[in-house]
Order: C-alpha cells, then sequence, then structure tokens
C-alpha cells in the first residue's frame, strides 16, 4: 500500500464524531488548492477521510473543533481503494489555524419550554419543537406560534 507522511491544511467539513473504537475520531477535511492560477483554475477540492487513534487528539476534536475550522493536521495519507471515494488520513498532529466564529458554527439555538424544546434555525422562519425526551411535536410556523403548537399536543390535538 502506497502510504506517504504529510502535513495538510484544510476546513473541517462536518463536526467530527467518535469513531468506532474507544479513543478515536473521524472527520472529513476539505482541501482547497492553494495556488490556482490560469493553467487550472477549475482543479476542484480535494476531500480527506481523516480519522485518529490518539485519545489527547480525539478529545480536542471532540470537544474543541467546530465546522468550518481551518486545521493543519500531520499523519499518514493512504490513497483510496476505489476513485469514488477520499482518500484517507491518519491523523497523528493537530494544528488549530483558524477558529469558526462561534456565531457562524452554531446556527441552530435550543429553547427549553417546560418539558418542551424548539429549534430555531438562522435560515428559517419555522421553528421545530420536540418533547425534552425527544419525542417529535411539530413544527411552528414561527416563533409566535410555539406555544400554540404546544397547547395543541398537550390537548391531544393532532394538527400539527
Amino acid at each position: 500500500m502506497d502510504t506517504k507522511h504529510r502535513s495538510i491544511d484544510g476546513y473541517v467539513d462536518a463536526l467530527p464524531e467518535p469513531g468506532s473504537h474507544w479513543g478515536t475520531a473521524t472527520f472529513d477535511l476539505i482541501h482547497s488548492p492553494a495556488d490556482i492560477d490560469g493553467t487550472a483554475p477549475d482543479t476542484p477540492d480535494t476531500i480527506y477521510a481523516c480519522t485518529t487513534h490518539d485519545p489527547a487528539l480525539t478529545r480536542a476534536l471532540l470537544s474543541d473543533i467546530h465546522t468550518g475550522d481551518l486545521l493543519r493536521v500531520t499523519g499518514t495519507l493512504t490513497p483510496p481503494n476505489n476513485p469514488d471515494q477520499p482518500a484517507r488520513f491518519t491523523v497523528t498532529g493537530l494544528e488549530v489555524i483558524e477558529s469558526t466564529p462561534l456565531a457562524a458554527a452554531y446556527e441552530l439555538v435550543l429553547e427549553r419550554w417546560g418539558h418542551y424544546v424548539s429549534v430555531f434555525d438562522a435560515d428559517c422562519d419555522e421553528v421545530a419543537v420536540f418533547t425534552v425526551d425527544g419525542t417529535w411535536v411539530g413544527e411552528a410556523a414561527n416563533p409566535d406560534t410555539i406555544q400554540d403548537l404546544i397547547d395543541a399536543h398537550e390537548d391531544g390535538d393532532s394538527r400539527r
């Protein structure tokens, strides 16, 4: 297998997730070409499927890293078995070059209403409402109608 030790700069595509084993984490890193010039203006970004087996890096990834953070990862690059799959990168070193502003990282806001939780999304007017145990209540057309939705749910009204 053709593996190479490298350092790659890229943006975190989605929040890192726990791996399949204790002390591991996975995440996708998007690397943009550094020197886009006139000879290759359509050079695509490269996605790397990253994994770490280092518990300290896993802890940092799962607690401190956010979508959109610019990272420099160091480790072992393994080409994909299938050209349709991303290259695999085993991370042994991690440096945060630039953090995403928290306002951009957290576009969803949760608000508790007694035994209910509403989920506000900055990109839409509708508000998802659940019970605190995760049962779907419905979607309020806007924040002003959340209480009406909760009242209807408590009265057993299934028109949500």
